[in-house]
């Protein structure tokens, strides 16, 4: 039975990752700061990556890694303190993990880090690709540092595969839940124009995804993780409308300058309009089970 460690994975993506990997067979450790009893198949090995503490002896016989853990970036405004929080927390858990794999004998095969889409620049209009160059604003900046701190595994003879991920579309939280609860309420929220493109991936497709890049060997670097058929923000609005049935709604236009009094810089990222291609996904024979909107919402709505 291989071993994943896993840190994130009390998120929302890691808690479906973590279902995923079990039914493949995996025996999973997830690294976390909340003491929690191990389960069937998962145990929970406690970490302080502030104080630099970690379960060395625990790790080593992990055969692949998965990192998922970072800030959520849309919890607070971006001051320059929640900025370097940010992006400390998604690099520096890499160094101190790179460090134990270092310094002990390891088995390790693998390393599938999360990244994201907001790696590219967004100011120009059209469909972006791994060997793009990366944008100048801050998520951009993260996501270059985060990558490098990946790619250190590299010294270790440790494939690495970085998931430049879209908005990830799940019922139990994340992008949809603001927008679901708008629409029980009869309104439809468009930000700004709603013209920005949204390139979002399903939240099964995601967990299928890292699933199958710790096992392609000819998986390595960058691949953008996006569905297909990205849509507007207002074209997702009224599909999610359609789908719930709610045929009266108002809708309720917030202005960028509105979205920036309250957000701060971070209304940018509301704002961003960056259509990507999973193009070089696809070549690897990767199939979205959710490639466009309707059915992605179908199953998201109704399962």
């Amino acid at each position: 039975m291989p071993t994943v460690v896993m840190t994130g994975g009390t998120g929302l993506i890691g808690q479906a990752l973590v279902a995923v990997l079990k039914e493949r067979g995996y025996h999973i450790k997830l690294l976390t700061r909340r003491r929690l009893a191990n389960a069937a198949g998962v145990e929970y090995l406690s970490w302080d990556p502030q104080q630099g503490q970690l379960p060395v002896e625990a790790l080593l016989d992990a055969d692949y890694l998965i990192h998922l853990a970072g800030a959520n970036i849309a919890e607070k405004r971006w001051t320059a303190s929640r900025k370097q929080e940010l992006l400390w927390s998604r690099t520096h858990t890499l160094d101190l993990l790179l460090d134990v794999f270092t310094h002990h004998r390891h088995q390790l095969k693998a390393l599938v880090s999360a990244s994201a889409i907001g790696y590219y620049d967004a100011s120009q209009d059209r469909w972006f690709q791994e060997t793009d160059a990366p944008g100048q604003d801050f998520l951009a900046r993260t996501c270059v540092e985060w990558e490098a701190h990946a790619r250190s595994f590299e010294a270790l003879s440790v494939r690495v595969v970085m998931l430049r991920t879209g908005i990830v579309l799940s019922r139990h939280g994340g992008f949809l839940v603001p927008f679901l609860r708008a629409l029980r309420w009869g309104v439809a929220p468009i930000l700004g124009s709603g013209s920005q493109w949204i390139s979002w991936i399903h939240v099964q497709d995601l967990c299928r995804l890292y699933a199958n890049a710790l096992i392609t060997e000819q998986m390595v670097g960058p691949y953008n993780a996006v569905a297909p058929e990205p849509v507007t923000q207002k074209q997702l609005i009224l599909s999610l409308a359609e789908m719930m049935k709610q045929h009266y709604f108002v809708p309720l236009h917030v202005p960028a300058f509105v979205l920036k009094m309250l957000l701060g810089e971070m209304s940018v990222e509301v704002l961003k309009s960056v259509r990507v291609s999973p193009q070089k996904l696809q070549q690897t024979g990767f199939q979205f089970s959710f490639p466009d909107i309707h059915s992605a919402l179908t199953e998201l709505l109704h399962a």
